[in-house]
Formats: C-alpha cells, structure tokens, sequence
C-alpha cells in the first residue's frame, strides 16, 4: 500500500515516507558542490570559520563563542578581548528546529503545515548527512520539545527522523514550547559556524524569539523556512464557511470586504516581519507552501541562492 492509500497520509508523516525523502533527494540529481553556502561540507576546507586548524583572523569575542579560542595577544595589546576564527576542516554541525506544535496542525493542500515541515527537514537532513555533515536539532511538540544532540551516522540520523513522526503523530495537549524558548534552547548548543535550518509557520514571532534569531545569525548561517498554507495568504472565495475548535461553531463573513483584507494582512504583516528580520541579520530566507513539493527547496539552486545573501566567509572577512 502507497503513503498515498494510508488514511493518515498528510495528517502524519511516516517514518518510511521520511526516509524515502534521501531517494526522492538522489532521483533528481541534487548534490551540491563546490565552494557554496549550501549543504555541502564534510572533509575540505569550508568556506565557513569554525574550529579547525587553518587560522583565519581574529575578532572581538561575542556571546556564545568558545573561550577556549581567546587570542590573548590581541587581547593583551588592544585591551579588548577577541577570539581566533579558523578555517573550518572538518564536518560541519547542521541544526535543525522543527516545529510539530498545535497551529502546525493544518493544510488544504495535500499536508498539514508539520507534515511538510517534517518532510523538508528530512530532505535537509540527508543532504548533510550524505555530504558528511552531523545533523541534530530540536523538535517542537505540542507537549513540550526533544533535543537531539547532531550525529553523523544513518541510524542516529533515521532515530531523528523517527522522533519527527512522532512529533506529527502527537496529539498531547500539553504546554508546548514558545518558539523563543525553543530558538533560545538552540542557541546555546551552536557553535560558530554551525548551519542552523529553522522550520516553522512563525505564527509566534515575537520580540524574544527575533532578538534569539539575531544571536545565532552574528556566528552561525542561519536560514529561516516559513511553512504555509495557501489558505492563510488569503481568505476563501464568498461562501458559508463554518468552523469549529470541538465546542464552539463559527461562520467566516467572507462576503465583508473589511474582513477579507483584515484576513489577507495577517499573514502578509507576519511574513514581511520574518523577511525584514532575516534581511536585517543576513539570514537566507525560505517559503514553503502546502502542496508544494519539499524537493524544491534543494532542486536547481533555490537553496543556494537563498544563502547567496548570508554572512557566510567573504562578509565575515
């Protein structure tokens, strides 16, 4: 029986439909090359700093830096303390926070918003994997979060991937984590140079969780993937609409005008809010649309040139 036939098929993401992502991944040919602020890493000279052996400069120290990598020289003689940055020769961590929390419940076209969410991060994390990147992250679930701390082997990473269908499986209706904390938790097991891929449908962008995307984006390579669904862009076309949470009953005024745009703004203010944060901190910038197939975000150069516009080696010089 096909995903396809399974009465779950949209609403859960299996853990076969995750992996199969690595061959869907090989079938149309991606496998990103060269000197790029793309996926690609493993055993050659990144064009990211990190921890290596090649040095590369020297700048002021910023929160979260290892202290291990202080240049006491400068230090000494400018009076202010300043960390080596080296050339990266070895695999880069790849971390992921994917969002499966309540609001990701949702989707007219295809998929819920947590099942697409699951299947990009699964594509994600093969093409790191397959490039010998270790891949971990947090996952975001309506009871609470799992951290999973970035392994480069196929079963540690196929564990990952079991923990994502579970989190689209979820139906606790527990705290969940804000996305803040969640950015925050994230934030304080990246280290310089990591590549952290952030999943979810922002419907809590706030004030905090910008200033914690803001942190990671001055040492990391930061790309934000806003998961949508079509219906959210724009209210449905003039109908009796009713909708329900289990115990109230309501009807959609899609005949107002004043409603419509009120509706269409919403989401227009919050994606405008991710792009100008992303724009701000050198952050790439992804959408992701129900219905749409979650290769895209690696077919051709999309993703590349997504990163085209980060602060990857050449600005960090």
């Amino acid at each position: 029986m096909s995903s396809r036939d399974d009465e779950r098929y949209g609403v859960v993401a299996s853990l076969d439909e995750l992996v199969r992502q690595r061959s869907l991944f090989r079938s149309v040919g991606i496998a990103p090359t060269g000197r790029v602020r793309t996926l690609q890493s493993g055993s050659y000279d990144s064009a990211f700093h990190g921890r290596g052996m090649e040095f590369a400069e020297s700048r002021e120290y910023q929160a979260g830096d290892d202290v291990r990598t202080i240049d006491w020289r400068v230090m000494a003689r400018t009076g202010r303390v300043h960390t080596k940055l080296f050339h990266e020769e070895r695999e880069r961590p790849v971390l992921m926070l994917v969002d499966a929390r309540l609001p990701m419940r949702f989707g007219t076209r295809d998929s819920f918003k947590s099942v697409l969410a699951a299947r990009a991060a699964a594509t994600l994390a093969w093409a790191a994997r397959d490039a010998g990147d270790r891949v971990g992250g947090i996952i975001l679930r309506p009871s609470g979060h799992l951290e999973v701390a970035p392994q480069r082997t196929r079963g540690r990473l196929v564990g990952f991937l079991r923990h994502l269908s579970e989190a689209t499986a979820d139906e606790s209706l527990g705290s969940s984590l804000p996305l803040s904390e969640g950015l925050a938790r994230l934030g304080r097991v990246a280290r310089p140079g990591t590549l952290v891929l952030l999943l979810s449908d922002f419907h809590d962008l706030d004030d905090a969780a910008e200033r914690e995307i803001g942190r990671m984006a001055r040492r990391c390579d930061v790309a934000c993937v806003l998961v949508h669904d079509a219906l959210e862009t724009d209210a449905p076309a003039r109908g009796d609409y009713r909708i329900s949470d289990g115990d109230r009953v309501l009807r959609l005024p899609t005949e107002n005008q004043g409603w419509r745009t009120e509706y269409a703004e919403r989401f227009a203010v919050r994606r405008a809010r991710l792009e100008k944060l992303c724009a701000r901190n050198r952050a790439a910038f992804l959408a992701l649309q129900t219905g749409e197939d979650c290769q895209s975000i690696l077919r051709g150069d999309r993703f590349a040139r997504a990163f085209g516009g980060t602060h990857a080696a050449e600005a960090r010089g």
